[in-house]
């Protein structure tokens, strides 16, 4: 049966490099270029990560460029936020698009953050450092070799969460790890600055402000925060598929059968009867 206790929100990165404000046309809102699926328990006090490739092809909502509703049709799940309108309508779309991806998950809350959030969060927390997980960045700036460690600041955090070669089939599963590598490396910062000085959470959540959508309140992020602190070591999941090259794009075709054993592993509880 499911977990009643979980709370679970959406966090999503997208490819917009500007303060956020609404979209007046269908198609503008950008695209959610980094889909990542937070889930915590409130009575286990555990939290596990499940990450979205943002090629994943599923059912999405679609709409003509008036606005006008078109139903839903299979495509990639990063354009559910680009039929919105760059703000709760895009974050709701994509939110119902991972809640039926994930055979009906119930989502209570959200947060979408434009590029220009990465450098404010690098430097919140003094710098981020990383170990270089691959060769995608060896070619395009010195220092960034598999193995090599990198400060991440507001100079070149952008940069290691977000480039990768187009012309590369499936270049964005190797961003995908990068991102999670950043993630985790962020996580573990802001867990030190935090146990110093809890008001770096609302700070953080001021100074991204202009460049962010959320539905949740300050007192979820800091109960994520102080989960976080307790919960030890985060179980972290990314949705099965395979990739493929259709029609000149990249797709992630999810394995349905591996994907369901994952969502009865985080979200569901047996039951002995």
């Amino acid at each position: 049966r499911y977990n009643d206790h979980l709370s679970n929100f959406l966090f999503l990165g997208v490819d917009k490099k500007e303060k956020v404000k609404k979209q007046n046309i269908s198609g503008n809102g950008g695209q959610a270029d980094a889909l990542y699926l937070l889930s915590r328990d409130r009575v286990k006090n555990t939290i596990s990560v499940l990450a979205i490739p943002r090629d994943t092809i599923t059912q999405i909502q679609v709409y003509d460029l008036h606005g006008n509703d078109l139903g839903k049709t299979e495509d990639h799940i990063s354009l559910s936020y680009a039929y919105g309108d760059g703000m709760h309508k895009s974050c709701t779309l994509t939110r119902d698009a991972v809640s039926e991806l994930l055979y009906g998950v119930p989502i209570q809350g959200y947060c979408a953050l434009n590029i220009d959030a990465v450098p404010i969060l690098a430097d919140s927390v003094g710098g981020v450092t990383v170990t270089v997980p691959d060769d995608s960045l060896s070619g395009e700036a010195a220092g960034f070799v598999p193995g090599s460690q990198v400060t991440l600041n507001g100079e070149n955090a952008e940069f290691f969460v977000r480039y990768r070669d187009i012309e590369e089939d499936q270049s964005a599963i190797g961003r995908m790890e990068r991102q999670k590598v950043f993630l985790k490396a962020y996580g573990q910062r802001l867990k030190e600055a935090y146990s110093r000085e809890p008001s770096i959470v609302g700070d953080i959540l001021s100074a991204i402000d202009p460049y962010m959508v959320t539905s949740i309140g300050n007192d979820q992020y800091l109960k994520l925060v102080d989960s976080y602190l307790t919960a030890g070591e985060t179980a972290s999941y990314t949705v099965p598929g395979k990739g493929a090259r259709e029609d000149g794009f990249d797709e992630y075709h999810v394995d349905e059968d591996a994907l369901y054993e994952i969502v009865l592993e985080i979200f569901y509880e047996e039951v002995n009867e």
